[in-house]
């Protein structure tokens, strides 16, 4: 032996005399030393020993013992052992093999070998392991190595089936190399693998030898890492191969790794093209107004969709969200968080002159002139409430009711923006009504725009709608459905007439419902819509349908729509029962794969017919066409192109954001033709989410005419085999000069109708359109008493596209004491807005809930009114909600991203309501709390992000010393009043990190320039709740009302002396009142919520990650199993 360092260790020493050492005995007693050593340990042992040069030494070795001639094979086997079982943790193993010569001594040991596997198989997996350098397995391919691996290959065989699987796993190793495989195509070895799959699979058909139809499969993938290589596989038919032998598999649990990889095969393989469209841009544009900011957007056609230039804010969209639309976690890129102390810290400033920032005096009507009588009372010493921010009103306003107030602005018409589009209707023909007895039919369940002239009655003290001039076209609704007894009836309703009738209810009510509202020939013209009209009231709080038909006629779109919505029409109440997530069975996704990839193997089994297109004219079908018919031209509506792919599945593609080629996750369509009973499949096929809670129990939402005439007007989760998926549709950039490609996601479902002829609606979520939002705010002002409630409708600004942003101020109205004048001149305000995305329609109904909850008898409400003003901008992106978008206004921008510096021309929504938070800040009314309302997508329940310096170093690992800076942590108080407060709520997916790439949002915009603490975005998801009550269950309408109704209970907390202003808080919130220490404890808390989603992958991940087709780690080598042989499985070698 060598002598060794005395600082060596024991396993140095061995390894050196081992490396050195000619003797046959000397070497079989050190490697049987290291083998029990490493047989003992783990896999750190293994690790340590290579640090320690134990790859050199056992290759060393190697090449030391082959050269002894005759070589001794009983040195051999131990030490290929051990050169196996190192190698596969070695990284750099084949690099080393090469540099010492151990590749060449390893193929010549197997092409001199006696006829024995024991032999020839421990050889094969060495070149395995050496194949794993790219260089090296290069350098085999070259010495010819990949022809007698091939002569090893045999069909299907009982014998030498370990000597296969070493020879097929060496050469999926050795086609790594572009080089081997581009070798391997020259040969056409592609076409012989497939062959000799397709003879294993059929003829193993026990499965005992799974492990070499997964090593053939392996040498399969990496062929085809080319484009040649996929050229080759679609060439030689390997598509229809491996999609038949994956459907032969079905649902064995011991084939599904076989299935899996096949199926990321034929995906990898199948040719991405680009959509069935001429342009990816949206149908719609708008001209933006000449700004130095913006410039004339050219119309969608002249885009075609390889030449699609992104913007480059696009591809970082997000709101409050990630990559993917939602603020999701942090921990995706923690070098964003702001780590930049001075940034960190709230720096409230105005952002433009204060005389400029008077203009919002008239936004805040209750800071003015309200009592102004009493001013004399005030200034003579009486009180001494400052009133250097009150302004004097005129003598003829001093005693108008709150009513009258609210009239004087909710007509006013503020300057109106640049408009490139004229108000809907603008050009339509008048209506020709002889003597006022038209009739109008409401066709295929959309209701008409009606003659608007005609106003509803006005109840006392109620304000006058001022109605649009425009007249629509003349319209109809004649929907057919089948009845009881199976025979159509048509069914008729009159335009709902001018004067109103008394209520519907009771015994009238259940007999017009018992009807079915089957209305036949005899029915009284003027009598049966009243009664229609009037029931839907009885029904639906706070909606109307004739007040919508005029809010919607004033409403002005880029697309021209002509007919409004049934669903937006009559309404919407959630059915008294809740909605379970719905489940998904393994290998269900992969079969929807594999019906697509029939498509490409068959394609003559595809119709590939065009039912709807938005941007063509309406196509003409015949009579007996039993195909679905489709539309979207309605407000919100989004539905670009319907395909019929077979006779009950429809490819259908969304409409892009105006001005965008992005953006498609919002849908809203009508559907009917349908016949009951049926299951039709639909596939959206241009989503762009990489994952979706579609695929974690989410459904989207559908609303039935005909069960809404019977009395059922609900939007239901419906939907089964509900997948999500990547398909083979993509986007070229011409960003990146085509060197990218953007993928397209699928939703698949498949819905099976109760009804045939119905009609039909179906939405991503519940739709709430801006006509509703304007209805409601309408008929909840109807139903107050001004002098308990001060409710204020105003208009912020008008938009874009020349609607009106309203802004609602709700408190209590005040007494006529100088003392209570006082306290409601002093109370401090609460700011809150929703909807600036117009796809979360989520948010419009919790916020539906806080305005409903403001304004009710509540002990709660009443105490929250005394003691705050709210501010309250409902829709800060109205024209986005009208036109169908998912994200961005007219602009084509995130208007969610326009905050730290909004353009009045591009961005007035977001301007003005900057403006008014400034003003507010300006006369010492800095608000108490700020929330913005949102939807998220990618989680389950409801949650807030806030703003935190402290909590944002932590994470970030800065190394600041946070202990000297100070915080208060009164930003944690609302997040966990309400985790106590509302069952959907989570503090476990709170966030209060600060990142650089969301400095422009409204959170981070509000908390650093406002000076608000408590500045939120509060998220409610699309899907359900994983926790809690609502654990399992969807969020519908009414959970989500609840939510906006219980944030505004949690406002209550901030009130510490409210707490005990009714025997109702204490009761139903006592244990609120004890957790004032949880909240100093939790100023240690270190860390937030930093998932991206609060799902784990999905468990069919391969129909997520098929384009880079990241491998996954090979199974263990261990050559004892490998060599423990049945006795007739003899090598023959091939010569």
């Amino acid at each position: 032996m060598t002598s060794a360092s005395g600082n060596a260790t024991g396993l140095e020493v061995l390894l050196s005399t081992l490396k050195s050492s000619h003797d046959v005995q000397s070497t079989l007693s050190i490697l049987q030393i290291l083998d029990e050593l490493l047989s003992a340990g783990t896999v750190k042992r293994i690790s340590y020993m290579i640090s320690k040069g134990g790859s050199e030494a056992l290759l060393h070795t190697l090449v030391n013992m082959t050269r002894i001639f005759p070589p001794n094979y009983h040195v051999f086997l131990p030490l290929m052992h051990l050169i196996v079982k190192v190698g596969q943790r070695d990284k750099g193993f084949g690099q080393k093999a090469q540099e010492i010569g151990a590749t060449d001594e390893t193929l010549n040991l197997l092409k001199v070998s006696p006829p024995q596997p024991k032999y020839v198989i421990p050889c094969l997996w060495a070149l395995k392991i050496y194949a794993a350098s790219a260089s090296t397995g290069a350098a085999l391919g070259n010495s010819g190595i990949m022809r007698l691996l091939f002569k090893l290959i045999s069909p299907y065989t009982t014998k030498n089936t370990k000597s296969i699987r070493a020879a097929t796993e060496a050469l999926s190793a050795l086609l790594k190399s572009k080089w081997n495989s581009r070798r391997a195509l020259d040969n056409g070895y592609i076409q012989w693998l497939l062959k000799l799959y397709q003879d294993w699979h059929q003829r193993d058909t026990q499965n005992k030898y799974i492990s070499i139809h997964k090593a053939l499969l392996k040498c399969i993938r990496n062929i085809t890492n080319t484009q040649m290589g996929k050229k080759a596989f679609l060439q030689a038919d390997g598509m229809r191969v491996l999609l038949s032998a994956s459907r032969a598999c079905g649902s064995t649990t011991d084939l599904q790794p076989i299935v899996k990889l096949a199926t990321q095969i034929m995906r990898r393989c199948y040719p991405k093209e680009p959509l069935p469209l001429l342009t990816v841009r949206s149908c719609y544009s708008f001209v933006l107004p000449n700004t130095a900011d913006s410039q004339i957007l050219e119309p969608p056609g002249r885009f075609p969709q390889e030449d699609v230039a992104v913007k480059g804010n696009d591809e970082k969209e997000g709101d409050e969200d990630s990559t993917e639309n939602e603020e999701t976690g942090y921990n995706e890129d923690e070098d964003d968080l702001e780590t930049d102390v001075t940034r960190l810290r709230p720096n409230p400033q105005l952002d433009r002159p204060v005389e400029e920032l008077k203009q919002y005096e008239r936004l805040c009507p209750e800071l003015i002139g309200y009592f102004q009588h009493l001013r004399d009372e005030q200034t003579n010493g009486q009180d001494n409430v400052s009133c250097s921010a009150f302004f004097t009103t005129p003598g003829h306003q001093r005693h108008k009711k709150t009513r009258e107030w609210q009239e004087d602005l909710i007509e006013e018409d503020p300057p109106m923006p640049h408009n490139s589009f004229s108000s809907r209707g603008a050009n339509q023909m008048d209506l020709a009504d002889s003597g006022g007895e038209s009739e109008r039919l409401i066709k295929n369940g959309c209701a008409p725009i009606q003659d608007s002239g005609r106003c509803p009655e006005q109840p006392c003290g109620g304000i006058t709608l001022k109605p649009s001039k425009h007249k629509m076209k003349e319209t109809h609704w004649n929907m057919q459905r089948a009845s009881a007894d199976s025979s159509e009836k048509n069914i008729r309703l009159q335009e709902v007439q001018n004067t109103r009738g008394t209520s519907v209810g009771g015994e009238e009510s259940s007999r017009l419902l018992s009807q079915s509202w089957s209305i036949n020939t005899e029915y009284t013209p003027h009598d049966s819509p009243r009664k229609l009209s009037e029931m839907c009231r009885e029904m639906i709080p706070f909606h109307d349908p004739y007040v919508y038909t005029i809010m919607a006629e004033k409403t002005k779109s880029a697309t021209d729509y002509q007919t409004l919505a049934f669903p937006d029409y009559w309404g919407h109440t959630a059915p008294l029962y809740q909605e379970p997530l719905t489940g998904q069975w393994c290998g269900h996704q992969r079969d929807k794969i594999f019906e697509d990839i029939q498509r490409f193997v068959n394609p003559g089994d595809s119709l590939n017919k065009v039912i709807f297109d938005i941007g063509s004219l309406p196509l003409v079908t015949p009579a007996e066409d039993v195909s679905l018919k489709f539309n979207s031209n309605f407000e919100s509506g989004n539905l670009r192109k319907a395909i019929q792919i077979r006779k009950y599945e429809y490819d259908l593609i969304m409409n892009a954001d105006i001005n965008t080629d992005l953006q498609h996750q919002w849908f809203y369509f009508k559907i009917c033709g349908m016949r009951a009973g049926i299951p039709y499949r639909f596939n959206i096929i241009n989503c762009e989410k990489t994952n979706s809670q579609f695929n974690y129990g989410m459904q989207p939402v559908m609303y039935s005419v005909h069960e809404a005439l019977c009395g059922r007007a609900h939007w239901v989760r419906v939907g089964s085999d509900i997948y999500y998926y990547k398909n083979h549709y993509c986007r070229h950039s011409a960003v990146t000069r085509g060197q990218k490609d953007t993928s397209y996601y699928t939703l698949t479902f498949t819905i099976t109708f109760l009804h045939s002829k119905d009609v039909c609606y179906l939405a991503y979520h519940y739709p709430y359109t801006y006509s509703t939002l304007m209805t409601h705010l309408h008929l909840l002002k109807e139903s107050l008493n001004p002098d308990q409630i001060y409710f204020r409708h105003q208009i912020l600004c008008s938009t874009l596209g020349g609607n009106k942003c309203p802004v609602i101020t709700i408190t209590a109205s005040p007494g006529s004491q100088p003392e209570q004048l006082h306290q409601f001149w002093n109370r401090q305000y609460v700011v809150l807005t929703a909807r600036v995305h117009p796809g979360e329609s989520n948010a419009s109904w919790v916020m539906k809930g806080t305005l409903e909850f403001l304004v009710s008898d509540d002990a709660i409400a009443r105490s929250l009114r005394d003691s705050y003003i709210f501010k309250i901008i409902p829709m800060l992106n109205p024209d986005g909600v009208i036109n169908g978008c998912h994200r961005c206004s007219l602009s084509g921008e995130d208007l969610n991203r326009q905050w730290s510096e909004p353009n009045p021309d591009l961005h007035p929504t977001i301007y003005h309501a900057k403006g008014l938070l400034s003003y507010m800040r300006s006369i010492s009314k800095t608000p108490l709390v700020y929330c913005d309302y949102h939807g998220h997508s990618r989680k389950k329940n409801v949650f807030m992000y806030g703003c935190s310096l402290k909590e944002t170093l932590w994470q970030a690992r800065s190394s600041i010393d946070t202990a000297t800076l100070k915080e208060d942590i009164g930003y944690r108080t609302i997040p966990k009043v309400l985790d106590r407060l509302s069952p959907a709520f989570s503090i476990n997916h709170c966030c209060f990190l600060v990142q650089k790439s969301r400095e422009a949002t409204a959170r981070v915009v509000v908390w650093r320039e406002i000076g608000i603490l408590r500045s939120y975005t509060m998220e409610s998801t699309y899907c359900g709740c994983d926790q809690g009550k609502y654990k399992g269950l969807q969020l519908g309408t009414r959970e989500l009302e609840e939510m906006g109704a219980k944030f505004c209970a949690g406002l209550l907390k901030l009130k510490k002396d409210e707490w005990s202003c009714s025997n109702q808080l204490v009761t139903e919130d006592v244990g609120l009142l004890d957790f004032d220490n949880e909240l100093q404890n939790d100023r240690h808390m270190s860390r937030s919520d930093v998932s991206v989603d609060d799902e784990p992958p999905c468990p069919e991940e391969i129909d997520y990650y098929t384009d880079n087709c990241a491998e996954e780690d090979d199974d263990h080598i261990d050559l004892v199993t490998e060599l423990n042989m049945s006795s007739d499985d003899e090598l023959e070698l091939k010569k």
